[in-house]
């Protein structure tokens, strides 16, 4: 797994980190960007997220049946995810939370969840976080749709304060790599 782990910093370093003046979603200003969907969108980059983030919740979340996160960033580290799961036969079904709830049919916060036990055991997947917020509204949505979240698993941590914010909630998290990885 260190050589996917190896493998998967060099891709994230050469196509998703950047330097310079930039606006977070948070709202906060950075001299620094890491846009992990140009990595996890990647055919490589996918399977290499699949492998890493699959092997970290067997680790620290064993008891996990599906995993899901917020749209747009989570989308295809669950896709990889549940993908790389089912590959080794141990399946975690995915969802994605929604920004806001559907506007037509269903209505639901909750894509792909309809047909997910009440109690499931959870794991939210984040591509990067700085303030946590993003994270935390989505793991209340997952509560409220009666799921019970576990922990978090985040490809970076920027170390900006959303751990703490996140563990607040009561959830673990665990992070592949971190600001330091980068800079």
């Amino acid at each position: 797994m260190q050589n996917h782990k190896e493998r998967l910093l060099t891709l994230l370093r050469q196509r998703s980190f950047r330097k310079g003046k930039f606006v977070l979603s948070s709202g906060k200003e950075s001299d620094f960007y890491i846009d992990c969907k140009q990595t996890s969108l990647s055919a490589e980059g996918h399977v290499l997220i699949g492998k890493v983030i699959f092997s970290l919740i067997q680790e620290n979340f064993p008891e996990a049946r599906c995993v899901g996160g917020p749209t747009l960033g989570a989308d295809p580290l669950v896709s990889a995810v549940s993908l790389i799961s089912w590959i080794e036969q141990k399946p975690l079904d995915g969802f994605i939370v929604r920004k806001e709830p559907k506007g037509h049919g269903t209505g639901v916060w909750l894509e792909g969840a309809t047909h997910i036990p009440a109690g499931t055991r959870v794991v939210m997947l984040e591509d990067a976080i700085t303030t946590g917020a993003t994270t935390v509204r989505s793991i209340q949505r997952v509560v409220e749709a009666g799921l019970h979240v576990l922990g978090v698993v985040v490809l970076v941590d920027r170390l900006e304060g959303a751990r703490e914010k996140i563990e607040q909630t009561g959830c673990k998290i665990c992070s592949v790599f971190d600001r330091h990885d980068f800079l």
